[in-house]
């Protein structure tokens, strides 16, 4: 029982229940040993009323001393066997339910990784922290049933056996009277079940509204609705507790039964058997022990119902993680993969006719920013496309190595909290001086003077205690450490003043320098530093060139790196209309 949890597997999410059975078998030995410890527990609870039995039947005989004391004996003997028992199941089940809670989060994070920038699209953050805030806890315990659940069963039957020794009669009322208890509680699990999905349901979309209202507030500050929002929020906040009043009404019930009807059935079975023993068809000793044995079946009627309870919210709970492990990314490997270039090669989109000659620095400057913005997602393989490396298309070249070779750094890419050393270094070690030069190349050595503990400072999740500028910068440190083959940047200077600009500018330069690197931008200084501008319209190559050429040779070109009101092109040169 000491194996502990060793990675993560495939799960299978086709439903809630086929994943709480996965987590069940993912730990089938130790699911098991918790059922016959449980099963141990629960049916050694029987011996102490049969104990008590002989103890009064044999012991309390005149000369029967020494009977007595053995019994008595045995008894004590008994309760430090369950009371070991008791450890033993206890350990089990925690290690069963620490399992299932970190393979859950293992599975979850995995998958989250894979689906990287697709999951915010595709699901909140609220549902995927209320994952990992609550909805694991609640399958873990509903786990709990393999172990006191299948002693229960275990339990109820020889207790039906037992007392079917005693008296028929008896039997009938215990084999009858637990189904009858169950059946009463089942219509109030279904309640359960619709009231808490349609609960965290709403939990889950309060919890991403704010964090919404949390990572804006620097915006909110500046433009006013802080207002607006506060209510929207305190509105979904009264629906929220009136939801949870609904669950805690239909909780009481449920728990108010299980303690309630258990104890009814006790008083039950011992009235009849008190008369028995009142007409001598059963002795003292024997109405003690029946009422032993019925007492002690309240324990396992008690886990029937609670485990009932548990294993409702345990489905609720594994739908939200189905929903997410179910999600797809748009782009996944083939299942014939070709090898990508050995040394630096020429990327092509086809979408667009454009060529990036390795070593070199490209700007795309666009009518539209959207569409090089999602040439820089095709050729970073974020979006299917027939954009090829070397002449092999991309869509055939393992994604692993694409991420390792080719990196996209958009311009809203998020920062996680931590150290500003930790936040730029990525998952790379770096030197003081190669931290210090990146710093230099993005013009933001400011930045680390103006924070109390330099590199060494706090930053908030999604850099909000940083100007937008600041982040901006900062990306671009995070993008020359990372130092890739091939760095597509989606407008780098945007949120920057033209001194700050021309300074990013000149260092991008330099750091790239013999490097394979792209720039989205319509950024006169940016387009200074290029080797080769390529211009689109309407999403397709209808000039390319050095920077000073394109002025004197497009109009259309002129006029958007000019900043002219008319972006629509409307002096296109010939070769520019051969495109519309």
């Amino acid at each position: 029982m000491t194996d502990s949890y060793s990675g993560p597997e495939t799960p299978d999410h086709r439903s809630a229940a086929h994943y709480l059975w996965w987590l069940t078998i993912s730990q089938r030995r130790r699911v098991a040993g918790g059922a016959v410890i449980g099963t141990l527990w629960m049916v050694c609870l029987m011996l102490p009323p049969y104990l008590m039995q002989r103890a009064i039947d044999d012991g309390l005989q005149p000369g029967e001393t020494g009977v007595l004391v053995a019994w008595v004996g045995a008894l004590v003997g008994v309760a430090l066997l369950n009371a070991w028992l008791g450890i033993m199941r206890h350990r089990i089940m925690t290690r069963v339910r620490m399992d299932a809670t970190f393979r859950t989060i293992e599975v979850v994070v995995v998958h989250s990784t894979r689906l990287g920038a697709e999951l915010p699209r595709k699901v909140s953050v609220g549902e995927v922290a209320n994952i990992g805030a609550g909805d694991v806890a609640q399958m873990s315990q509903a786990l709990t049933i393999t172990g006191p659940g299948v002693g229960s069963v275990v339990a109820y039957l020889v207790a039906a056996a037992v007392l079917l020794s005693v008296s028929v009669p008896l039997a009938v009322v215990v084999l009858l009277g637990v189904p009858l208890l169950v059946a009463v509680v089942g219509p109030l699990l279904g309640r359960l079940q619709g009231a808490e999905n349609k609960y965290r349901g709403q939990q889950g979309a309060l919890t991403a509204q704010l964090g919404d209202i949390v990572g804006g507030m620097r915006v909110l500050n500046g433009i006013g609705g802080k207002e607006m929002l506060a209510g929207r929020y305190l509105r979904g906040s009264k629906a929220l507790q009136a939801e949870g009043y609904r669950v805690g009404a239909v909780t009481s019930w449920i728990q108010s039964l299980s303690v309630g009807l258990p104890a009814l059935f006790l008083a039950l079975v011992t009235w009849l058997a008190a008369r028995m023993a009142a007409e001598g068809t059963i002795t003292i000793g024997t109405l003690v022990a029946v009422y032993g044995y019925v007492a002690v079946l309240v324990v396992p009627v008690s886990y029937f119902i609670e485990g009932g309870y548990d294993l409702t919210r345990g489905l609720v709970a594994a739908r939200r993680v189905v929903r997410v492990l179910g999600l797809k990314p748009s782009v996944e490997d083939v299942t014939k993969l070709r090898p990508a270039p050995a040394a630096p090669a020429t990327l092509h989109d086809v979408d667009t006719g454009v060529e990036l000659s390795p070593g070199r620095l490209t700007a795309i400057v666009s009518v539209r920013p959207a569409e090089s913005a999602a040439m820089v997602d095709r050729l970073g393989r974020y979006s299917a496309s027939a954009a090829t490396w070397g002449g092999v298309p991309l869509a055939e070249i393992a994604l692993a190595e694409i991420r390792s070779r080719i990196m996209v750094a958009d311009n809203d890419a998020d920062f996680f909290s931590g150290t500003l050393r930790s936040v730029v270094g990525g998952r790379s070690e770096h030197t003081g001086r190669s931290v210090a030069q990146a710093l230099q190349d993005a013009a933001a050595e400011d930045i680390v003077q103006a924070l109390p503990d330099g590199l060494d400072t706090p930053i908030q999740a999604q850099g909000s205690n940083l100007s937008g500028g600041q982040r901006q910068r900062l990306r671009l440190v995070r993008a020359l450490l990372a130092d890739p083959e091939v760095l597509l940047l989606v407008e780098p200077t945007s949120a920057v003043d033209a001194h700050t600009e021309a300074a990013m500018a000149a260092g991008l330069g330099r750091a790239r320098a013999g490097r394979t690197t792209v720039v989205t931008s319509t950024s006169p200084v940016l387009l200074e530093q290029a080797d080769t501008v390529c211009y689109l319209v309407n999403g397709r190559l209808v000039a390319a060139g050095p920077h000073r050429e394109l002025l004197a040779s497009a109009p259309g070109y002129r006029a958007l790196v000019a900043r002219g009101i008319h972006e629509s092109v409307t002096d296109s040169t010939p070769a520019e209309e051969a495109f519309r």
